[in-house]
C-alpha cells in the first residue's frame, strides 16, 4: 500500500470510528484552554480536568490569575506534576497577557510561543481548538502512530508535523489530530500495539510480522 493509500484509509477509517471529536480538556474560554493545555504536559487530560475546576473557580482570566499567589496556584495544580514550574509559568504568562495583550489570549503562533511555558504544540492546540485556525499539533503519541503507519520517517515532532501537513488536506487537520489521539489511546497504545496488532496497523502493513521500532521524539 502506497503512502497516499495509507493516508486515505486512515482518514476514512478514523472518520468512521470518530465522527465527532469532543475537546478533551474542559474549558469555558480561551484563557482556560491555554492553562489546561499547559497543565497537560506530562499529565493526563483526566487529571487536568479534575484539577482545573478549583483553579478556575478562583481565576478564569488573566487579570484574576495574576493576583493569585504562586504558592496557591502550585498547591492546586500539584496533582498535574511539575507544579513549581507550571505555577510560575501560569502566573507570569497571566501578567504578560494583561500587560501586552489587554488580558486576551493572542490568536497567533508568535505571541503564543513567546509566553512562558507555551511551546509550539501548546500553541497549536490553542490555535486549533480555541481559534479554529488550521493546525496539526503533534505530541509524542501522534509522532509514534505516524511512524507506525508509514506516514513519516521524522526523527522529531517538528519533522512529523511537517510530513502530516503535506499528506492530509488542511481542512482535516484540526479534527484529525484529535482522532489520532483518541485512536492511539484506545487501540494503538505504546504497549498494547507494536505495529502489528491494531486494525489500522494491520491494514497499512498486512505483511509486517515483527514489532515496529520507531524514533522517539
Amino acid at each position: 500500500m502506497l503512502k497516499k493509500d495509507r493516508a486515505n484509509f486512515i482518514l476514512n477509517r478514523l472518520n468512521e470510528i470518530y465522527p465527532k471529536t469532543p475537546i478533551p480538556l474542559i474549558h469555558k474560554n480561551k484563557f482556560e484552554l491555554l492553562i489546561a493545555v499547559l497543565l497537560s504536559a506530562q499529565c493526563t487530560d483526566k487529571k487536568v480536568n479534575e484539577v482545573t475546576p478549583h483553579l478556575f473557580s478562583l481565576a478564569n482570566n488573566a487579570k484574576k490569575m495574576m493576583q493569585i499567589k504562586i504558592k496557591d496556584i502550585r498547591s492546586i495544580i500539584r496533582p498535574c506534576g511539575l507544579a513549581p514550574q507550571k505555577s510560575l509559568n501560569i502566573s507570569n504568562l497571566s501578567k504578560i497577557l494583561v500587560e501586552k495583550h489587554n488580558g486576551n489570549v493572542p490568536g497567533n503562533f508568535i505571541d503564543l510561543e513567546n509566553l512562558p511555558g507555551v511551546g509550539h504544540k501548546t500553541a497549536g492546540v490553542v490555535m486549533s481548538q480555541g481559534f479554529g485556525h488550521a493546525a496539526f499539533p503533534v505530541d509524542t503519541h501522534i509522532h509514534r502512530l505516524a511512524q507506525r503507519w508509514g506516514l513519516t520517517k521524522g526523527k522529531n515532532i517538528s519533522a512529523t508535523e511537517k510530513d502530516l501537513k503535506q499528506i492530509f488536506p488542511k481542512q482535516n487537520w484540526n479534527k484529525l489530530h484529535l482522532q489520532i489521539i483518541f485512536y492511539g489511546r484506545s487501540h494503538c497504545t505504546a504497549r498494547g500495539c507494536d505495529g502489528t496488532i491494531c486494525e489500522i496497523c494491520k491494514n497499512c502493513y498486512p505483511k509486517r510480522t515483527k514489532a515496529f521500532k520507531y524514533n522517539k521524539a
